[in-house]
């Protein structure tokens, strides 16, 4: 079983946020008891109050997700097959009329991505023994039941110490219980069963923001970044601390200002027609890097990936290539005094001085042919990566920052 492509489950309500204060001013005592319940995770008990709120006001996009989320909770503790699908697919529908209504929120976006039109969900373990055991604490754990929850979570990761999720879940209940420091360490557990799943990471960067450790939560959502930074739901985490910490993404995307078409067996490169032709530097700089891709495409990439049957762009050939606008670039401006400073020439030279040009191609330059790389890359640069993400891209929050002054 692909874990990567598990359907979510109850425990991406990880993820919820408490009505905003505007949400306040239309409070009623209906309201406030479903939020109440949907807080503590009673998701059964939320559900008919919650359906009740939105057809008396179909617009209360805090009530609909809520309500969306609280059916998708009821699926789980339905034993028949055809009935937990249908209960899905209605969920997924409310959680659009959500989305139609405007509604963007981390948790929306990430449920209507993975549940699949057809409702279905796929087993934990090929075991019938340790899927039945996790089905049920996720019943449980929908009816607000979360010592049940963890018991049963328990006992599916005894039967098996591999199992991540189990591993996840239980420490998602200690979390939900107010009691962080027993939730990371089940988090941790997660991490080593499968580090390359970005999941256990966030909810263990959740714990640590939701106890004011900014900097540590930080450190966690890096690592769920790292772990699968194609995966958009990897990114909830820090945006959330971004919100916290009034902190912004250093996020550099370098505009292209050249196009390399190969056809017929004749290479085409062409210059932005944007250019003035008096700017030698980024005439220059920009055709060096056509050439180099150029070069690829006719019959480098052979050559480095013999096994491959057809062309992709590479991490190797994005590399190579950026290297050489640098090193163009940089010399002319040296030849004519110019101080690249605050310019993104000056900014990727910068980086790649650093040695982090690969991490920086993998996350700012990436499309389907280089995403190929990333596994490959990671399992052994970890390190860089992450570098690349807390040196570069992601500033300490304000706070922080004052403290090392």
């Amino acid at each position: 079983m692909n874990l990567q492509k598990l359907t979510v489950t109850l425990f991406a309500i990880s993820l919820l946020s408490v009505p905003t204060v505007a949400d306040e001013a239309k409070s009623t005592p209906d309201r406030s008891r479903a939020f109440e319940l949907y807080q503590q995770g009673k998701m059964v008990e939320a559900m008919p109050i919650l359906e009740e709120l939105a057809a008396e006001n179909p617009k209360d996009i805090a009530v609909i997700e809520s309500w969306g989320v609280s059916v998708l909770g009821y699926a789980q503790t339905l034993s028949n097959v055809e009935l937990r699908k249908k209960a899905r697919i209605r969920a997924r529908s409310i959680l659009l009329k959500a989305q139609a209504l405007g509604d963007n929120s981390d948790l929306l976006q990430t449920l209507v991505r993975q549940i699949p039109e057809d409702g279905s969900i796929s087993a934990f373990s090929d075991k019938k023994e340790i899927d039945e055991a996790m089905q049920n604490a996720e019943a449980d754990f929908a009816r607000g039941d979360l010592d049940k929850a963890r018991q049963g979570y328990m006992r599916a990761y005894l039967l098996d110490p591999k199992q991540y999720y189990a591993a996840l879940f239980i420490g998602d209940t200690f979390f939900k219980q107010h009691q962080p420091g027993f939730a990371g360490e089940w988090f941790s557990n997660a991490v080593q069963i499968n580090p390359d799943i970005e999941t256990a990471y966030r909810y263990w960067g959740d714990a640590l923001l939701g106890r004011g450790d900014l900097n540590e939560a930080r450190s966690k959502y890096i690592e769920a970044i790292v772990a699968d930074p194609y995966n958009q739901t990897s990114w909830g985490g820090l945006n959330n601390w971004l919100r916290r910490s009034g902190a912004k993404l250093n996020w550099m995307k370098l505009r292209d200002r050249v196009s390399v078409q190969v056809k017929d067996g004749k290479t085409t490169v062409t210059l932005d027609s944007s250019l003035s032709k008096d700017d030698q530097l980024l005439m220059t700089g920009w055709l060096s890097y056509g050439m180099s891709r150029a070069l690829w495409m006719r019959e480098k990439f052979a050559k480095e990936y013999p096994n491959e049957t057809s062309y992709r762009h590479s991490l190797k050939e994005e590399t190579e290539s950026l290297h050489l606008l640098i090193t163009v670039s940089t010399e002319i401006a040296a030849k004519e005094k110019v101080d690249l400073t605050g310019s993104d020439f000056g900014t990727l030279a910068r980086i790649e001085k650093a040695g982090l040009l690969e991490p920086f191609v993998l996350l700012n330059r990436v499309d389907n042919g280089v995403a190929q790389d990333y596994a490959g890359y990671r399992a052994m640069n970890r390190d860089k990566i992450r570098q690349y993400l807390d040196q570069i891209a992601i500033p300490q929050s304000p706070a922080q920052s004052a403290a090392h002054d």
